[in-house]
């Protein structure tokens, strides 16, 4: 599976062009859809718009994927593809999440504590994207890897390990691709190497899926 490392460059001015970035405010490609927490019916945190470039995940009807949460203390069940504390936003395409149609919303942060260290501060941040593109290895079910020796386990999840668009995914705790039917990586984000505070809680990694028939997204994440 091709992939694309991520590297963030910090931007100097808000990204309004279709391209892939993190933070700051969606450029739309249709009629803004920003999704509602199904709880507290407030707007989820704009997380990151990811591309979809042929050279990555071929054509399909989507040309960009926006990925939200719901910016929680752990109350809600943000991790869950199916709670509805997440919403993966496909555009062109239609949104199963009830939604506002204000273009602008919550977004990510940086965390900075005061001078006395009593207080933390949140600043809104933007980042661009650049990285390589490779071939991931395939993608082999935790059921088969019982066998492997430490080596193998070690090759294999440093392949697949760290921030990436597209590729296989690497999951820390037992396979979990949302379902049903067959899904491929999307967005794969490790909280604990990322210039910005995402909650995915105890060193989390956030995945991002989409469906094969390019028409569906979903988001999960899973901690240690």
């Amino acid at each position: 599976m091709k992939r694309q490392s991520i590297e963030f460059v910090t931007t100097t001015v808000p990204i309004r062009e279709p391209l892939t970035k993190f933070g700051g405010q969606p450029f739309w490609l249709g009629e803004p859809q920003w999704p509602l927490s199904a709880k507290t019916g407030k707007p989820m945190q704009f997380i990151a718009q990811i591309a979809l470039t042929e050279d990555i995940f071929g054509s399909i009807p989507a040309e960009m994927a926006y990925i939200f949460m719901a910016d929680s203390d752990g109350s809600l069940s943000t991790w869950s593809p199916n709670s509805g504390e997440n919403a993966v936003i496909l555009q062109p395409g239609t949104s199963a999440s009830p939604i506002t149609q204000k273009p602008e919303g919550p977004t990510l942060y940086q965390r900075h504590r005061s001078r006395d260290r009593q207080q933390i501060s949140r600043e809104p941040c933007e980042f661009g994207v650049r990285g390589s593109v490779t071939i991931d290895p395939a993608f082999v079910p935790i059921r088969e890897r019982t066998e492997w020796s430490d080596e193998q386990w070690i090759q294999y999840e440093r392949a697949l390990d760290g921030n990436k668009i597209g590729g296989t995914p690497i999951f820390l705790q037992n396979d979990e691709f949302p379902g049903p039917g067959e899904w491929f990586l999307l967005l794969q984000l490790d909280s604990t190497s990322v210039p910005f505070y995402i909650n995915f809680g105890d060193a989390g990694v956030g995945y991002a899926f989409l469906s094969t028939d390019g028409r569906t997204g979903k988001f999960l994440w899973q901690c240690s």
